[in-house]
């Protein structure tokens, strides 16, 4: 008896393992469906945490994951004016899964440095347009001036004594300046930093005397002794800054700059999958939460197809090559 019990044991255990080792089989068939659907996309931020760029990415990126149905991650790659960033999303595979929230500053390194590995129009396609991005002029409080003309008339009775603070060479806050500068026919030394708070806290400190900062960089100081905000730099004024002049109507007329801020994708990547990123962004950018965010961080949210974004695209290569070539900057 003990040992027909014996053999029933034996065999139901063989029978359970049996019916376990098949379920798992066909749970195991449908997990690489599951784990494609929960795919990663890298969205990288050419610059360091901080910057206008980066609180853009992380004020929707979850959003967006979730739209995708998929894992979305900001991953800051810094460097030589956000060249580095972008240079890893132009080699990575055209699949849509690797991306850089870009800015003014990823068109003017094509006219700005003598050496790129890559092509900021050929190697990337518009994905989606995500903002405006506004920026300021602002000043310490040590400088006696009050507006953009005092400003202009106090630098240039003392060429070569004030210096100006930018997130880095071949930033937009640089170009932005150094093109101000040229068109006001002014001499101030560039103090390039590693991101535009710091660049800002230059200014704070009072130990530079004047920055061009995104609008994010500077609205929480508005009320704040050590420095002062003298005009923004768009052709209108901000709606998050409507008292301040513009730096146009305040002593540099012709004067202009702000940048757009958006998603772009490696060359090849296929025309449906490029459609879906933007239909999915432009669905998250409709949301009432997200867009009171990105006011906040000073950026008016935009919706374009890619196609549109592609043409905006276009237009602003042309517009900063003017903007690099009048600055005469230049970077080997």
């Amino acid at each position: 008896m003990m040992k027909a019990a014996t053999s029933m044991t034996s065999s139901l255990f063989t029978r359970r393992s049996l019916a376990a080792f098949a379920a798992a089989t066909v749970l195991g068939a449908f997990a690489p469906v599951h784990a494609q659907q929960q795919r990663v996309i890298h969205i990288v931020v050419p610059f360091g945490t901080g910057a206008v760029q980066d609180t853009v990415a992380r004020a929707f990126n979850a959003e967006l994951g979730a739209a995708l149905n998929a894992s979305a991650i900001v991953e800051n790659r810094a460097g030589a004016g956000g060249t580095v960033g972008a240079a890893v999303v132009a080699k990575a595979p055209p699949d849509g899964y690797t991306l850089v929230l870009a800015a003014a500053s990823h068109n003017i390194a094509g006219f700005l440095y003598s050496k790129l590995s890559y092509d900021p129009l050929k190697d990337f396609v518009g994905v989606a347009n995500i903002g405006n991005a506004g920026y300021v002029l602002a000043v310490a409080s040590g400088l006696n001036v009050s507006n953009t003309a005092d400003f202009i008339k106090e630098v240039k009775a003392n060429p070569g004594k004030y210096n100006y603070a930018s997130a880095g060479n071949g930033s937009a806050t640089h170009l932005a300046m150094a093109s101000f500068l040229a068109k006001a026919g002014l001499q101030m030394t560039h103090i390039p930093t590693k991101s535009t708070g710091e660049a800002v806290n230059e200014v704070l400190a009072g130990r530079v005397q004047a920055v061009i900062s995104s609008s994010i960089g500077v609205m929480g100081f508005q009320a704040d002794p050590r420095m002062k905000l003298l005009a923004s730099t768009g052709q209108a004024r901000s709606p998050f800054l409507p008292s301040l002049p513009t730096v146009a109507e305040s002593g540099l007329p012709g004067y202009a700059f702000d940048s757009w801020i958006g998603l772009l994708a490696p060359a090849g990547t296929p025309k449906a999958e490029v459609e879906r990123l933007n239909v999915a962004t432009n669905k998250v950018l409709a949301d009432p939460a997200i867009q009171e965010r990105f006011k906040r961080l000073g950026v008016e949210p935009r919706t374009q197809s890619a196609e549109e974004f592609q043409k905006l695209l276009r237009a602003d290569w042309d517009a900063m090559g003017a903007v690099v070539k009048a600055s005469g900057a230049k970077i080997d």
